[in-house]
């Protein structure tokens, strides 16, 4: 079936559900959202190009006096500016004697070893050698090509986002015991987004997803999930959008709102391996940029109350992924021990 689209006119901001359908009485998804569907659109998305690049943090975490710091599969890293103001980064261990350099100061743009006062400005020095690093805007990456093993990328895979001008952007960060591929099979799956996470989403559908032949039989639509559904805000007062999701690389899922309200908005999930826990788990973080933006007249007061707002976009995010870190950590676990369905 292939996605009709809504109507051209202007929508309302808010609706009334005119008849709510209690949450044990809706329709059920467990026939649509077929295991090999999911799998073969984590299949696709994991053969996509990384180009070896990670996301490390929000750039909004780089401070003048410390690094930012992330470990990526074992590796630690470490990211801060330069004097002129130019992104550095490398490895986390001081080459002299192994000291984490994440919890060294930054002078004038040098970071100072707080064990010996080895001191690194972001040039090959005494064992220790740069990364590439990028910074987007929102997110700070870092390349490891040890890591990813593919042919390097001179930057990673960064999705279209509203301008910077035009919208309010917030990132939440949080950490499962799973794998990135759990992460992104969560976020492959949109059918779960109803019965799951109920105090957000209702009347959802999944009107188009991959493989399915469009109406006109001229073309397959293999790399998006198409979505109708409603954003709960009090009672029976909702939002209804059309919102897309695709995969542009392995450790990557972004859900862009194509109708209605807050059309642009984008919601993206990356998923960065951290390394085994102390129990030989993995371990996965997980940030998600949210970049929200209309083109209502009234969006310009949302944007100067952007530091207000910051602080509630990650609280609904951080909501949302308690149920979807569940979800990541379940499938993980019956993957590792043989009992994952099919």
């Amino acid at each position: 079936m292939s996605p009709q689209p809504f109507a051209r006119r202007a929508r309302p901001l808010l609706s009334l559900r005119r008849k709510p359908v209690p949450w044990d009485r809706q329709r059920p998804t467990w026939r649509d959202a077929k295991p090999g569907v999911i799998a073969q659109a984590l299949k696709r998305a994991q053969a996509r190009p990384s180009g070896n690049w990670f996301v490390v943090g929000a750039s909004a975490a780089l401070r003048e006096d410390r690094p930012l710091a992330r470990t990526v599969a074992g590796r630690e890293v470490v990211v801060w500016r330069g004097a002129d103001g130019r992104l550095l980064a490398g490895p986390g261990v001081c080459p002299h004697l192994g000291a984490p350099l994440a919890d060294s100061p930054v002078r004038c743009g040098t970071l100072v070893c707080h064990w010996h006062g080895l001191a690194l400005d972001g040039t090959p020095f005494a064992g220790w050698e740069p990364l590439p690093v990028f910074d987007d805007g929102v997110l700070v990456w870092a390349r490891l090509d040890e890591v990813g093993g593919e042919k390097p990328l001179a930057s990673p895979v960064v999705p279209v986002r509203p301008a910077g001008a035009r919208g309010v952007a917030a990132v939440y960060e949080g950490t499962g015991v799973c794998e990135p591929e759990d992460v992104v099979a969560n976020r492959l799956d949109p059918w779960h987004g109803a019965w799951f996470h109920p105090y957000s989403f209702v009347d959802l559908t999944v009107v188009g997803s991959p493989g399915e032949v469009s109406t006109d039989d001229r073309c397959r639509d293999d790399d998006r999930f198409t979505v109708d559904v409603s954003f709960k805000v009090a009672g029976r007062l909702v939002v209804p959008v059309r919102a897309v999701f695709t995969a542009p690389e392995p450790r990557t899922v972004v859900m862009r709102i194509t109708e209605g309200e807050g059309a642009g908005s984008v919601v993206e999930t990356h998923a960065t391996p951290l390394g085994p826990d102390e129990r030989g788990r993995p371990r996965t973080a997980v940030t998600e940029v949210v970049v929200a933006t209309s083109d209502r007249p009234g969006f310009a007061f949302v944007r100067r109350a952007a530091p207000l707002l910051r602080p509630v976009m990650r609280t609904a995010a951080a909501r949302l992924w308690r149920d979807d870190l569940a979800y990541a950590e379940r499938r993980w676990q019956l993957r590792s021990t043989g009992r994952f369905p099919g």
